[in-house]
C-alpha cells in the first residue's frame, strides 16, 4: 500500500485519543477514514473536526458503533462500504480500563473490560475479513504493554490485553495466507483521555497519538514483502520515579 491515496480505513473508538491520531495521520496521507464511537454526538463532532482539517481530499465519516455488539461492527463495516466502496485498513483500536484489586473487581468491570478490549477485537476482524480479503488489506489491533507486563491491579486489563496481543499473532498467522497483513501496536503511556484522565503540559514526555498515527502509516505503506507482527512503543524519556 505504498499509495495510499483514496485507500479506505474503519477506525474504531475514533473519535478521541489514539483512534483519533490515527484518522488525522491516514486522512493527511489522502485515505477516506470510518471513525466509530458509541457517541452518535461524538463520531459526528469528531468526524466534522477531522473534515475541517483535510489537505489531501480525503474524507472523514463517523459512525455510532459498539464493538460489543457483533451486529454493530457488521454495520460500521456495511456503511464503510456503502459510502466508499471498499476497505483497505482496519485499526481495532476501542478500549478501556477498570483497574482494582482482585477482591474489589467486580463481574460488572470484569466483563466490560474483556467484551470491549478483546471481544470487540475479534469482532471487528471477524466483521471485516471478507471485505479485506478484496483489497489484500491491513488489520491492526491496538494492545499495549500492559500486553506483556503485568501490575498490581491490572488483572482485568492485563487479560485483556494479554489476550489481544496473543490474538492478533494467531490471526497474522492464518490471514497472511489471505495477503491480509495483521498487526499489533503495544503502547506504554500516551497522552490521551484513557482512564478519565485530561492530557496537560505535564504529559509532554508521553507518546502522543500523532506518534501512534504516524507508526500506522509506516506500516501500511512497508513494502509487501515485510511484515513488522508486533511493535512495542515506549517513551524515549519517561520521568524518574
Amino acid at each position: 500500500m505504498k499509495d495510499l491515496k483514496n485507500k479506505v480505513a474503519l477506525i474504531t473508538g475514533g473519535s478521541k485519543g489514539i483512534g483519533y491520531g490515527i484518522a488525522q495521520a491516514l486522512l493527511n496521507e489522502g485515505v477516506n477514514v470510518v471513525i466509530t464511537s458509541r457517541s452518535e454526538t461524538s463520531a459526528q463532532k469528531a468526524a466534522n473536526a477531522l473534515n475541517e482539517n483535510t489537505t489531501k481530499g480525503a474524507k472523514a465519516l463517523g459512525v455510532k458503533a459498539d464493538v460489543r455488539n457483533y451486529e454493530s461492527q457488521q454495520q460500521a463495516v456495511a456503511k464503510a462500504l456503502e459510502h466508499f466502496n471498499q476497505l483497505d485498513i482496519v485499526v481495532a483500536n476501542a478500549g478501556l480500563g477498570h483497574f482494582a484489586s482482585i477482591e474489589d473487581l467486580t463481574i460488572e468491570q470484569w466483563q466490560d473490560t474483556i467484551d470491549t478490549n478483546l471481544t470487540g477485537v475479534f469482532y471487528s476482524i471477524k466483521a471485516s475479513v471478507e471485505a479485506l480479503k478484496q483489497t489484500k488489506g491491513y488489520f491492526i489491533s491496538i494492545s499495549s504493554l500492559a500486553g506483556a507486563n503485568f501490575f498490581a491491579n491490572g488483572s482485568a486489563y492485563n487479560a485483556s490485553k494479554f489476550g489481544v496481543t496473543g490474538f492478533t499473532q494467531a490471526v497474522m498467522l492464518d490471514l497472511r495466507k489471505r495477503d491480509i497483513k495483521v498487526s499489533t501496536i503495544m503502547p506504554g503511556s500516551v497522552a490521551t483521555y484513557f482512564n478519565d484522565h485530561t492530557p496537560t503540559e505535564n504529559d509532554a514526555w508521553k507518546i502522543q497519538i500523532e506518534d501512534i498515527g504516524e507508526l500506522v502509516v509506516d506500516l501500511v505503506k512497508m513494502n509487501p514483502r515485510t511484515l513488522p507482527s508486533k511493535i512495542e512503543v515506549r517513551p524515549t524519556m519517561p520521568p524518574s520515579k
